[in-house]
């Protein structure tokens, strides 16, 4: 009876590894490509979660990206009047939930009695999540780029520190890199950063060069506005082997057009010249289960 009692334990153990395992590979996995400098592979990032499918920023919005293998989520933060950290992206609550009003005037309470509203404003059964709740929600299952955090990412990393997500998060910015030295420059050697760089500022060459020799940075996200301009091809050269590259196809103008309209009429066009001519290895989309189709009909080519 005992034997019989301790196989049981065994086989209930080692069945319950695989489980164990899986819930940190994808995370592992994400950050091996991130890591690898040289990486062929492209990661995909689902702007504020799979919006198309539920509201932006909501759980059901997440717990989607994470269900089609986004490989990152992008996430807005705000503060509400008690000092709750909450995802939105306007500092309003008019355009995606059905109260009004700045965020900062309500306490988490009153918001969590409120509902998201859907991509053409109308009232869901979705409410608005606590930072908190979506850490543990994508914890060990999807990394998470969070987008207007930095003044208060002391409270911030605090949450991430007490949910075991720290290595779950990328930061991006605008600032230089001794900005980002002397501002962020505690968490550097913990957090994700990737600087934010416009291609069709004069300055732009000078900034990349000042990040590679001072932060050594994963990525650059590069934005310009049409193809005459001949940096981002120089940039899929010259960053070879020193950081990955991360575009935006969410409208026109953030990468020469090449855009996820314009991925829907020529995929190759769109996401294909950005992967291919511009060495892009990370894209931020709102078309992301389109994007990852994309990849995987190219990987059996």
């Amino acid at each position: 009876m005992l034997k019989r009692l301790n196989l049981k334990i065994v086989i209930l153990f080692l069945c319950s590894i695989p489980i164990a395992l899986s819930a940190q590979t994808h995370i592992d996995e994400t950050r091996r490509k991130l890591f690898d400098k040289n990486s062929k592979e492209v990661l995909v990032v689902a702007h504020r979660g799979d919006w198309r499918y539920a509201p932006e920023n909501s759980l059901a919005a997440i717990e989607n990206a994470i269900e089609m293998g986004v490989d990152v989520v992008e996430i807005d933060i705000q503060k509400t009047k008690d000092g709750q950290l909450i995802l939105m992206h306007d500092k309003t609550l008019d355009r995606t939930t059905t109260g009004k009003g700045l965020i900062s005037t309500w306490t988490l309470d009153s918001i969590k009695n409120l509902n998201l509203k859907n991509g053409i404003a109308i009232k869901t059964i979705h409410k608005v999540p606590t930072l908190e709740e979506v850490l543990l929600l994508s914890k060990g299952k999807i990394m998470l780029n969070l987008d207007k955090a930095y003044d208060v990412f002391d409270e911030v990393y605090a949450l991430l520190e007490k949910t075991g997500t720290v290595d779950h998060i990328i930061m991006k910015g605008t600032a230089s890199s001794q900005k980002v030295k002397e501002q962020f420059g505690k968490y550097l050697d913990k957090v994700i950063y990737m600087p934010i760089v416009n291609l069709d500022k004069p300055n732009a060459q000078i900034t990349i060069e000042d990040f590679v020799t001072e932060l050594n940075p994963v990525a650059f996200e590069l934005l310009f506005v049409k193809d005459s301009n001949p940096l981002p091809k120089k940039l899929a050269k010259s960053l070879k082997g020193k950081s990955l590259i991360w575009y935006n196809t969410l409208w026109d103008t953030m990468a020469g057009g090449h855009d996820d309209d314009m991925s829907l009429k020529d995929p190759d066009k769109g996401y294909g010249y950005l992967i291919n001519d511009l060495g892009a290895r990370i894209i931020q989309t709102d078309r992301p289960q389109y994007l990852i189709d994309y990849l995987k009909k190219i990987r059996r080519k």
